[in-house]
């Protein structure tokens, strides 16, 4: 377990690895797979919550992107090939669409995409949680 590597954001990745005990992501050996914790849509920085889905969805986006950068992936979303979105309530077509629009805006590919509707998620006013499964380029592997 020596060697794998464990990344948090300043802000509330920091807030989250001291008071909950994980980190939002891990490089894997030999170094080019990169796993993250479900990112939910809070302020990366004061780590508020927003009473709107869509916002939710649009920041736990942003914020996957800043965990891959934090744990080096400097391509973040374009090197992802692996999602699994949690939704608490009715996954519906208003969802659906909200959460393609943004795999969209966020990924020149398709990656392989798993969506499960949940009764509650870490924090209780979340309503979006998603985690992701990257590859880092090989020549942009970092140390």
């Amino acid at each position: 377990m020596s060697k794998l590597q464990y990344y948090a954001y300043d802000g509330f990745g920091k807030h989250a690895q001291e008071a909950y005990g994980y980190s939002q992501a891990v490089r894997v050996p030999p170094g080019v797979r990169i796993e993250c914790s479900g990112q939910g849509g809070w302020d990366s920085a004061s780590g508020e919550l927003s009473d709107e889905l869509d916002k939710q969805i649009e920041q736990a986006f942003s914020n996957v992107d800043l965990t891959l950068r934090t744990a080096g992936v400097e391509d973040g979303w374009k090197q992802v090939f692996s999602v699994k979105s949690y939704h608490v309530g009715e996954i519906n077509e208003h969802l659906f669409e909200v959460m393609k629009q943004n795999m969209e805006k966020w990924m020149p590919h398709k990656p392989i995409w798993t969506m499960m509707g949940v009764t509650a998620l870490g924090l209780p006013a979340m309503k979006v949680e998603i985690d992701v499964v990257a590859i880092e380029d090989e020549g942009k592997k970092s140390s």
